[in-house]
């Protein structure tokens, strides 16, 4: 018989379909059990338009049956099969939809969801196998037709004979090569999990002969002790049997309503998807309705998975269409910043063949993911209002990736999470949000100010944070490396402008502000000479206006601040950025008097007492010392 070539694919066209599309083999099987499951709702939509058409559901399924010896998978459903002119025009085609045009020609609304279509599914065949036959003997025909290719050199078809309507796929599988082993294809359990994996919820049957064990009959049923153990020589003999089993569950624990499912259903649905280790804290099932229609169940999981920051994990939906699995991990339906939420979209406005290259540009998708991003949100919210415990549970695993989303893309997700922010209170002594802080200032406080540092135990001690506690005001404390970074993004929150207990200006007038200046003006020549000493290792010398007990600290000017300078320079591409460092010099504290002195009488002394204070600020801040040594040298030198 002549082979026909196709209509308008080359063989190149075919390899790269096969090859940049589906990198993934084992989808072949899912493509193949759509397109036989599609078959049949073809019947289905039939019956419901023709009154003489009976549409009993048990008489409809898809049957894998497995020859290893001949290295053939057969793939039969009882669908409404093809006629010669379709199997032509379905198949002579690369990614021609007979799916598609069923439905426009039976004026089918969008309600009605044929899942595949035979196209470029149906060509992943391909990938494991040398030679596809499709035998299909069409409902209300007498005649059957074979359509068999190897490629993308062409096809054949002609007559044959089939006894029932429905179609055949048989698939010669290829000879393992040193990347693939092809027999395990062949496989009835490796079938099964495949299965199971992609196509549980196909709405038909899908069975398989599958061989077990048993206990062979007129053995020694008395051989096992108490535990089930075979005793030391029993009789008992077993035996391999063949039984037919239906494979997938078929109905979708998401298309259940709400009301049908338990508390105990979702973490059982969560713990069989493997989504986690731990308990989700909780669930969000979705049913939307509307520009784009869509169902989905997410998680939102109690403890941070060890690899979270790793990049083995790959995060992202479980996406399917119309309940059949599409792709593992869809990042594009979840923002970064919830990328901790694990779960399963499907869609009926979703293409079956859609590559992760389409996923990016789809416009159903991108609905989907900002509804998605909203019901997050939302959720989140009610945690922290009805359950303050669970939410500060959560945040403590979770709440440095909320920060990130912040300070990523340039703050453009600040509206977003601002509110589900939270610090420690210095008045409060627990976590708070913004809106709490916000809600308590005292109406003559300009800004909402924060400390930062490595531990809440390190920032309480800090100096810095003397004037803004004295002044009776709250500072939230930033322990997190992320936080400022974040906070620099926000700017503001509420009208309220942030502000570090370590910037230059922090907005408090107290009484000795004028007698600052002045003395500041009186003592300029110690200043200048100080700065001179320590050249451009700080901006400048001042006197403090925020020290009360303690002799100096460091504040800091610009943008970059001193917790910044620490937290870039650890990271592994050291870029040594520097903070624009002011030293302050409580001129209240007796180490100023010796200041005077040493600067008055002995230059030497006064550059003693200046590296020396100047280290104390370094090391309070957390930072290192340039000579550990001769520090340790200039501590004796005043003590002799």
């Amino acid at each position: 018989m002549a082979k026909k070539e196709f209509k308008a694919e080359s063989k190149r066209l075919l390899d790269l379909m096969i090859n940049s599309i589906y990198t993934n083999k084992e989808i072949f099987l899912r493509e193949l059990i759509s397109n036989a499951s599609d078959a049949i709702d073809k019947i289905y939509y039939k019956a419901l338009a023709d009154d003489s058409m009976d549409f009993n559901k048990e008489d409809y399924y898809i049957k894998i049956v497995l020859d290893r010896e001949n290295k053939v998978l057969k793939i039969s459903d009882t669908g409404i099969g093809m006629m010669k002119q379709e199997l032509e025009d379905n198949l002579g085609i690369i990614a021609k939809s007979g799916s598609l045009a069923f439905k426009d020609e039976n004026e089918l609304k969008d309600g009605y969801d044929i899942i595949g279509q035979f196209g470029v599914g149906f060509y992943s065949a391909f990938m494991v196998a040398d030679v596809v036959t499709v035998i299909s003997k069409a409902l209300g025909s007498d005649e059957a037709y074979k359509w068999e290719s190897e490629g993308a050199d062409g096809y054949t078809i002609e007559p044959c004979e089939k006894a029932s309507v429905g179609t055949d796929i048989i698939l010669k599988i290829k000879e393992n090569s040193e990347d693939e082993n092809f027999e395990d294809y062949l496989e009835e359990y490796r079938l099964e999990s495949i299965i199971k994996k992609y196509s549980d919820f196909v709405r038909y049957p899908i069975k398989m002969d599958m061989t077990k064990t048993r206990l062979k009959e007129g053995s020694d049923k008395e051989s096992s002790d108490k535990e089930g153990n075979d005793k030391e020589g029993s009789n008992k003999e077993y035996e391999e049997y063949v039984e037919e089993e239906i494979i997938n569950s078929m109905v979708p624990i998401w298309k259940k309503n709400k009301n049908e499912l338990t508390q105990e259903d979702y973490d059982n649905f969560y713990s069989e998807k493997h989504y986690g280790y731990d308990k989700p804290i909780k669930h969000i099932h979705i049913s939307a309705e509307g520009t784009v229609s869509y169902k989905a169940i997410l998680f939102i999981p109690e403890k941070m998975p060890f690899d979270f920051y790793t990049k083995e994990n790959e995060k992202g939906l479980e996406l399917y269409s119309k309940g059949v699995l599409i792709m593992d991990k869809c990042a594009e339906l979840l923002p970064d910043y919830f990328s901790f939420v694990t779960g399963m979209v499907d869609s009926e406005d979703l293409s079956l063949n859609i590559s992760r290259e389409m996923l990016q540009h789809d416009r159903q998708l991108k609905l989907i993911a900002k509804n998605i991003k909203t019901k997050i949100k939302n959720e989140l919210k009610e945690i922290l209002k009805n359950d303050r415990d669970m939410y500060e549970e959560f945040y403590k695993s979770f709440g440095r990736q909320l920060k990130y989303g912040i300070y990523s893309d340039f703050g453009s997700n600040k509206d977003v999470l601002q509110d589900l922010l939270m610090f420690y209170s210095s008045k409060e002594k627990k976590m708070v949000t913004l809106d709490e802080y916000v809600a308590r200032m005292p109406e003559e406080q300009k800004y909402i100010y924060y400390a930062s540092g490595e531990s809440i135990e390190k920032i309480e001690k800090l100096p810095q944070t003397e004037v803004v506690a004295d002044k009776g005001y709250e500072i939230l404390y930033f322990a997190d490396d992320v936080d400022e970074f974040a906070i620099s993004m926000l700017r503001i929150f509420k009208e309220k402008e942030f502000k570090s207990v370590s910037s230059g200006d922090l907005g408090i007038e107290t009484e000795e502000d004028k007698a600052s200046d002045e003395d500041e003006k009186d003592n300029k020549e110690l200043f200048d000479r100080m700065k001179e000493i320590l050249s451009d290792k700080v901006k400048a010398v001042v006197a403090s206006k925020r020290l009360k007990n303690h002799p100096v600290c460091l504040s800091n000017e610009g943008e970059v601040t001193i917790e910044m300078e620490k937290i870039i320079n650890s990271m592994p591409n050291n870029q040594n950025v520097k903070a624009a460092k002011v030293l302050e010099i409580n001129i209240n504290h007796d180490v100023f008097k010796s200041l005077k002195e040493a600067c008055e009488k002995d230059n030497d002394k006064l550059k003693l007492y200046t590296d020396l204070l100047y280290n104390q600020a370094l090391l309070i801040e957390g930072l290192s010392i340039e000579d550990p040594v001769e520090f340790t040298n200039n501590i004796c030198k005043i003590m002799m």
